[in-house]
């Protein structure tokens, strides 16, 4: 599917701007490719610079509770310095590398809840039009696929996906934010454990795979958070025995306390550095489109529904009228 958005002209009379994406969901690290195409308005414009943007819709905590905006993650000028004239049709095709740690939106071509879009920016004398949002559709890795369907395997459930605000420390993360894919346990662990966090940060040899586990408390031992952090190489994905590992991991945390690794929630609660709205709790993708057993790499199931467009409904006017223009293409 080819998405488009028409960008509101600067101006009376100004330039717009079509922004297509290619078919297909990209993987972390791989070209998102596409084209942008400048129509000249009823008179000629200097275009300073045309820029894309990536953001995604995160949660941060704050002191009136979580909160949900925008944030911007990567950005990438290619084209600018020129005269368009009147009616003048320029197209620009470009291929832009997203961030190795971008997180994935879908898992077995199912959508997880998590929100990413492109925003195409167009500077013309000093004026500015972010434009709105062509959603991104982002695939996993091998890696991380492999350590999911490991988790299918063994028994564990998916719960949901979102995208968090902050740093966990310790690790070689370098965006803004991180993905949590949430848990349960399979029959055998959920006495010890009430659900396990999984997140992923790729680099271009490899990967590190965050994991906490809510442990239960009982009448001579208590409960609280173990997390641990082990590093595969992307090499290693034909290689591995990956639901022996997984299994592994997991029951040395129930087993014993290691360090945890701390969350550094930065400017999480600074409404200057995220845009959004309160909210009474985390959210995630529960809202619109958990889907149960996704992990497994099996029959899919689904709780209350594939409803993605309430994930978007969520972010206000962000992909408002997409659907409606998809015909255009």
């Amino acid at each position: 599917m080819v998405f488009k958005r028409l960008l509101g002209a600067i101006g009376v009379g100004g330039p717009s701007v079509d922004t297509v994406l290619d078919d297909g969901a990209v993987p972390p690290g791989g070209v998102l490719s596409g084209r942008v195409r400048m129509v000249g308005g009823t008179s000629a414009a200097e275009i300073e610079h045309v820029t894309l943007e990536l953001v995604a819709r995160v949660e941060a905590e704050g002191g009136d509770g979580e909160r949900e905006g925008l944030v911007a993650f990567h950005r990438a000028t290619i084209d600018g310095g020129f005269r368009l004239a009147e009616g003048q049709e320029r197209e620009v095709p470009f291929g832009l590398p997203l961030p190795w740690e971008t997180p994935m939106t879908e898992l077995y071509g199912q959508g997880l809840g998590v929100v990413l879009g492109v925003r195409t920016e167009l500077a013309v004398a000093g004026a500015r039009d972010k434009g709105d949002l062509d959603p991104l559709r982002v695939r996993p890795l091998p890696v991380q696929e492999a350590v999911l369907e490991a988790f299918g395997q063994l028994g564990y459930g998916f719960t949901s996906a979102d995208l968090e605000l902050g740093h966990i420390g310790g690790t070689s993360q370098s965006l803004p934010f991180y993905q949590e894919i949430e848990l349960s346990p399979p029959p055998d662990l959920a006495h010890a454990v009430q659900e396990v966090e999984v997140t992923f940060l790729a680099t271009p040899v490899g990967m590190e795979v965050v994991l906490e586990a809510d442990k239960r408390g009982g009448l001579l031992s208590a409960g609280g958070d173990a997390v641990h952090r082990f590093t595969v190489a992307h090499q290693d994905v034909e290689r591995m025995d990956w639901p022996a590992a997984v299994d592994s991991w997991v029951r040395g945390m129930v087993e014993r306390r290691g360090g945890a690794y701390a969350v550094d929630h930065g400017p999480a609660a600074s409404d200057g550095y995220l845009a959004g709205h309160a909210t009474g709790g985390r959210s995630g993708p529960g809202t619109g489109a958990v889907v149960a057993g996704v992990a497994a790499g099996v029959a899919v199931g689904v709780v209350g529904g594939i409803v993605a467009a309430e994930v978007v409904d969520e972010i206000g006017d962000a992909f408002e009228g997409d659907e409606g223009e998809e015909g255009e293409d």
